[in-house]
């Protein structure tokens, strides 16, 4: 149960999004544009760093779907994922992902812990200044978006296995919010579904 009372039978950032509609739309536009819209980095290597941040945030909803989207995108069967909640150093990613990771973390922790070696290791390695700025903005929203989540005290899948079907369609469509005057009809809609999974 979230702490407070929203009636949406979502798990997750579902749940609050059609919770309040405008915020819901405003966020979920916040989220597609900086995952799936214009941007020097792929999308698997955006949503890598919202999985990233999101594990150094504790924040299992996040993580987890973010993770199964990037596991989609990079079509690696989650070894990326995997191998960097160990080791950055040590995952299987380019030298340029690596230094973007570790200012991700740096920003994780605060805005200030990012100094300008940590920028030029990310230059040397090739990254340009709109992978750093991407990488940064990238990091600071997904610590709202994980507060936001656990802040509120929303619920998890009822299986795991329910993340791999978000992180498919989090690839395939994104972060899309229905327009606003459709929005009762896909609350219905949701109740609906989960109705028929109780049965």
């Amino acid at each position: 149960m979230t702490y407070i009372a929203t009636d949406i039978p979502q798990p997750g950032i579902v749940e609050l999004l059609f919770y309040k509609g405008t915020t819901g739309k405003a966020l979920s536009r916040l989220a597609h544009t900086l995952l799936h819209g214009p941007s020097q980095l792929s999308s698997g290597e955006r949503e890598l760093i919202a999985s990233y941040v999101s594990n150094l945030n504790r924040c299992e909803f996040c993580h987890e779907s973010h993770s199964a989207s990037a596991n989609v995108h990079l079509k690696d069967h989650g070894a990326a994922v995997s191998a960097i909640k160990l080791n950055v150093v040590g995952a299987p990613v380019s030298e340029k992902m690596k230094a973007l990771l570790q200012i991700a973390a740096k920003v994780q922790v605060g805005g200030k812990e990012v100094k300008s070696e940590h920028i030029e290791e990310a230059r040397k390695a090739g990254a340009s200044d709109e992978d750093i700025h991407d990488t940064v903005l990238i990091a600071a929203a997904f610590c709202m978006y994980n507060r936001y989540v656990d802040g509120l005290g929303t619920n998890l899948p009822d299986n795991k296995e329910d993340y791999e079907d978000m992180g498919k369609r989090m690839a395939k469509v994104g972060y899309k919010y229905p327009p606003l005057f459709l929005r009762k009809w896909v609350i219905r809609q949701m109740k609906r579904q989960n109705k028929t999974k109780s049965i």
